[in-house]
């Protein structure tokens, strides 16, 4: 299981990170939210070209010499990056919400295991299916490949991965901000003992970090 190595809520502002920017050249800099967390692990304003996309849109550092992934929710950002280009990782935030369809949603792709987890449990669902997508993130896979992502609860209720075909550690954890909740999970595959540095960041719209 990953611990988390690098995380906080505070990351630059988008006003801090175009001063060091505006200093770079050439002009053309890649900036979001996003990406610049991912500028903030590089330690560099990223430059178009730099990021390239799969056939799948996944998208990846045209050299190869790292991987990332980044997520969106509510306001929130999240990214997970390995600092080795032949790891992949993957991450997903999601808002904690109440949701009427959940049982519907586990019974279609969920473990019996799972679904017996999750009942009377918004949050465990949200739990499980933040890691679900950070694997299927990892992979470049969809949402609609969701039944291929692998089960985390085992048969005495305990969260773990239970597929031992795949090598892959994972994180997920909760956040408040805002006066929201959030689920926060990345997967990292290709390696043991390694994890990728986790970083969110509350969205601010007049440009000013938390």
């Amino acid at each position: 299981m990953i611990t988390p190595f690098n995380i906080g809520l505070t990351l630059l502002s988008r006003r801090d990170w175009g001063q060091k920017a505006a200093k770079q050249s050439p002009p053309e800099l890649l900036d979001s939210p996003g990406l610049r967390i991912v500028s903030f692990f590089e330690g560099r304003p990223l430059k178009k070209g730099e990021i390239l996309r799969e056939e799948n849109g996944r998208p990846y550092f045209s050299d190869r010499h790292a991987d990332f992934n980044i997520s969106h929710s509510g306001a929130m950002v999240a990214v997970s990056h390995i600092k080795d280009g032949k790891l992949r990782t993957g991450c997903d935030i999601q808002l904690i919400r109440t949701r009427a369809n959940t049982m519907r949603i586990a019974k279609q792709f969920f473990s019996p295991s799972e679904q017996e987890y999750i009942v009377h449990n918004q949050t465990r669902f949200f739990e499980l299916w933040t890691l679900k997508e950070s694997f299927l993130k990892l992979r470049g896979l969809s949402v609609f490949d969701m039944a291929s992502a692998p089960s985390f609860i085992d048969d005495s209720g305990n969260l773990r991965l239970v597929d031992g075909a795949w090598q892959l550690s994972f994180f997920v954890c909760t956040l408040d901000a805002a006066g929201q909740q959030y689920m926060l999970a990345a997967a990292l595959e290709g390696a043991e003992g390694i994890q990728p540095e986790i970083h969110w960041l509350l969205e601010e719209t007049d440009g000013a970090g938390e």
